[in-house]
């Protein structure tokens, strides 16, 4: 075992929590903090020069470069077991001083550039498809004797919690760790095809690892639990745990809905299965906790059909699923899994992701109780459809043009930028007697459109007209 102090991770970053007041975060100081990122593992090419330290500066300048285009986490994985040298224990129990340093330096860079980490224990996916291999694999002297027993093995349960105290305790005392994933899409296969279990699982790993944290730290992380989005269609009953559990602080998904994510043909389809799946979730998860999809993109197209979709297509439907998930009431704007060769986000991806970040300080999300409003708003228009949330002194809206799409060509299903513009007048409900404030957002150029003021309809609807509307625009509306 490894000494744990780390000097490196001394880091003055504020911590991350739930805001008392609002199902999203803020930072221990009070200031409304939102999860802007995406998925990335050490393996991938951005991280790849941190193993052994081959190439700290290019890692360093990669950070920097991601914090600059309003990047404020990423997701990742304590192991990405797609090949053998990246274990972070081998044996259990034995934590290896190569990966150990790696991660003392990724904690390190990512406190310089203020960036913070949603950390989960395992990428389950790849430990699945290499257990052959993998060192928990009592075959190689481990400790479980299939992959169908992690959640229940005695030995592993104990392995896991093992791994995740010595995570929090060289990483976590500091605000760069922003929460845990407890387990990476939990799943029926881990346990036998049995979902009974799944409360205890969670249970038991939540109460060890929080006073773990209360013991060392005097506070505790936040805590998830991810699934893959699609498994809550074929087994419901999982929705209980990964939605409903006490012991978790926030909620998310895995955004894959089969043909119109994992596989788009055009932008407008995959924008509105995301915004229908946050307010399907809004509607399990308790109204204090925030959500958002952990994990969404292209997977089926990328990896079985085995085709990179083509930069600027797949620049819009990024940009749109992430409007789409924050305008639905999610936290930030989702988080891509990026399912490209190379497997790195676009520089196009990074600019909307800049656009987010400077869209966020319109509202104040430390005191936005929102509740999803997309099938409550009204557009008087053809051709759009709308994704809203709202409380009763603050709203956020996106308007999505759907009858104008390139049928051929090298934009085939992306939305026509030479179409006519529409006008339309917007009607929001849940809003209390005032005059609002609205600015109207360009998600493209990432920069506001214009504002208006107008007053609360005597009928209790907010009636805004909307600017001349070719593509899509979003708003935010704040009561003067």
């Amino acid at each position: 075992m490894l000494h744990r102090d780390n000097p490196q991770n001394q880091e003055k970053l504020p911590w991350i929590q739930v805001s008392p007041d609002a199902p999203y975060f803020q930072t221990e100081r009070g200031e409304s903090w939102t999860p802007i990122g995406q998925n990335d593992a050490v393996t991938w090419p951005e991280l790849a020069g941190l193993f052994r330290r081959r190439d700290l500066a290019a890692v360093d300048r990669h950070l920097a470069y991601l914090a600059a285009s309003g990047v404020t986490c990423l997701r990742l994985m304590l192991e990405y077991s797609q090949g053998e040298h990246r274990h972070l224990e081998k044996p259990p129990g034995t934590f290896r001083p190569s990966m150990v340093q790696l991660w003392d330096d990724l904690f390190a860079l990512c406190a310089r550039h203020g960036l913070r980490i949603l950390l989960t224990p395992f990428d389950t996916f790849w430990m699945w498809k290499r257990w052959r291999r993998h060192p928990y694999n009592r075959a190689n002297g481990g400790i479980c004797t299939s992959r169908s027993r992690w959640l229940t093995c005695r030995d592993t349960r104990a392995a896991v919690k093992r791994r995740l105290a010595f995570a929090t305790e060289r990483w976590g005392g500091g605000g760069t760790l922003f929460a845990w994933d407890l387990w990476n899409e939990i799943h029926p296969a881990h346990a036998g095809d049995d979902t009974g279990c799944f409360a205890e699982f969670i249970d038991d790993l939540s109460d060890s690892l929080r006073h773990r944290e209360i013991e060392i730290h005097g506070r505790a992380h936040p805590q998830t639990v991810s699934v893959f989005g699609p498994l809550l269609v074929t087994r419901p009953e999982v929705a209980e745990t990964v939605f409903r559990h006490p012991k978790l602080d926030f909620h998310s998904t895995h955004f894959y809905e089969t043909g119109t994510i994992d596989c788009p043909r055009n932008t407008v389809d995959a924008a509105v299965s995301a915004g229908r799946l946050v307010r399907e979730a809004l509607a399990e998860v308790p109204a204090g906790r925030p959500f958002f999809d952990s994990e969404h993109g292209p997977i089926h197209t990328f990896k079985d059909r085995r085709r990179t979709l083509p930069e600027p297509f797949d620049d819009e439907y990024f940009r749109h699923i992430q409007w789409a998930h924050l305008a639905a009431g999610g936290a930030g704007g989702g988080m891509r899994w990026p399912n490209r060769h190379p497997h790195t986000l676009t520089r196009g991806m990074r600019e909307a992701q800049k656009g987010l970040a400077a869209f966020t300080p319109l509202i104040d999300w430390t005191r936005f109780r929102r509740r999803n409003l997309s099938q409550e708003i009204e557009i008087a228009g053809a051709g759009c459809t709308g994704f809203a949330c709202g409380d009763p002194e603050q709203a956020v809206a996106w308007i999505l043009r759907t009858d104008r799409r390139n049928r051929s060509g090298d934009r085939a299903g992306m939305l026509r930028r030479d179409a006519e513009p529409v006008s339309l007048l917007l009607s929001l409900p849940g809003l209390r007697e005032g005059r609002y404030r609205i600015t109207f957002w360009n998600t493209a150029a990432g920069r506001s459109a214009g504002c208006t003021e107008a007053d609360r309809s005597p009928d209790g609807r907010l009636r805004v007209q909307l600017p001349p509307l070719v593509t899509d625009l979003a708003l935010a509306v704040r009561r003067l």
